[in-house]
């Protein structure tokens, strides 16, 4: 297997000023001159911020901005900068950045530059071509477990992240903030999403630990080393991290890691790589999360329903933002039905107080 580029061609709408934009590599020292050729491709696979490859005097580089008309609230490019930043210094598994901005002037919006990766970043598309074997998949989510324990158990105040976020009161919030998001972008009525949020309200647990959490942990968000699958090299997109319970980062997960004993529709409404033979189930999963990382996995359905829940709520933002003409990404048309999908999956998780064969 060979690594293959996640990229196309920049997006109408959505491309770079690239004279604005070598000025500014040629003033940071990240080229020599401001005339070098410069080639952008986009990397195609986020549905959130943008992210570009910068091909320039032989280097490479990453650039991440917020989408076009992306409201204030998230998107936030010196939050994400600084995790990385200080990361870096005691994970190995965060890519190296170089520099952050605000200056609207020179792209529209801010953004920051970072390190290319090089690896394998595992896509159901990219598992399918690459016709990846259950024996490797074995391989893929043990070293995609061991490494979501690493992360819960990195220092970050040796990182200087102690002032990431507020621990105390997290997942109250999350319940709450959520709802709230969820509400001010619907676009349906979904019977089932106004069970949940109210079902979350009352069965959420009062006592957890808290660590580091990246909020957005899958095989997509992660660069494999290599094909012998043993080593992350990196992992993508920061933008969610923060303080708080790491059963939340892992009820996340789980929303995202469809199977492959799940009914079609839910498989075609969450691709994954997941699906496909070798992968271990929800509650193997968790069963592996807690020995490796010695937690308790107290309230299981409930982490598991709040991850389904937040997903329905990225998915329905998203999909607010394109029926209202803020985004042409021809992907988001049918989003809304994926946050429909969610919700219906979570309450039917509620009922029946399991995570795995709701269906």
């Amino acid at each position: 297997m060979q690594e293959r580029e996640l990229t196309m061609a920049v997006r109408k709408g959505e491309e770079l000023h690239e004279e604005n934009l070598k000025r500014f590599l040629m003033g940071q020292g990240l080229i020599k001159d401001e005339k070098s050729a410069l080639t952008v491709s986009q990397f195609y696979n986020g549905y959130s911020n943008l992210t570009y490859l910068l091909k320039i005097e032989d280097i490479e580089y990453v650039l991440r901005r917020p989408p076009f008309s992306a409201p204030k609230r998230g998107h936030d490019m010196g939050r994400e900068f600084k995790v990385l930043h200080h990361l870096h210094e005691v994970f190995n598994k965060t890519p190296k950045v170089y520099v952050h901005t605000n200056d609207t002037a020179i792209l529209g919006a801010p953004f920051y530059i970072m390190d290319k990766v090089d690896g394998i970043i595992l896509t159901a598309n990219e598992a399918k071509e690459q016709k990846v074997s259950p024996s490797e998949f074995r391989t893929i989510a043990d070293t995609w477990l061991d490494t979501f324990v690493e992360l819960h158990q990195v220092d970050y105040k040796a990182a200087g992240l102690e002032t990431l976020g507020r621990p105390e009161g997290y997942v109250e919030r999350q319940v709450v903030n959520w709802g709230k998001q969820y509400l001010a972008a619907a676009t349906n009525n979904v019977p089932a999403a106004q069970k949940v949020m109210s079902w979350m309200q009352d069965h959420q647990p009062k006592q957890y630990q808290y660590s580091l959490i990246h909020n957005d942990f899958k095989y997509d968000n992660v660069v494999f080393a290599d094909t012998q699958w043993k080593e992350v090299a990196a992992i993508l997109d920061w933008e969610m991290c923060t303080l708080g319970d790491p059963l939340m980062d892992l009820g996340t997960s789980l929303g995202y890691w469809t199977s492959v004993n799940d009914p079609d529709f839910m498989k075609y409404g969450l691709p994954s790589p997941t699906v496909m033979q070798g992968n271990p189930s929800r509650s193997e999963i968790v069963q592996q999360y807690a020995l490796k990382s010695r937690r308790e996995v107290d309230h299981l359905t409930f982490y598991f329903a709040y991850g389904l829940f937040k997903i329905a709520v990225i998915a329905q933002q998203i999909y607010y933002r394109f029926k209202n003409g803020h985004t042409t990404d021809s992907r988001f048309a049918q989003l809304n039905k994926v946050s429909a999908l969610c919700c219906d999956t979570a309450w039917q998780a509620i009922q029946k107080d399991k995570i795995d064969n709701l269906y």
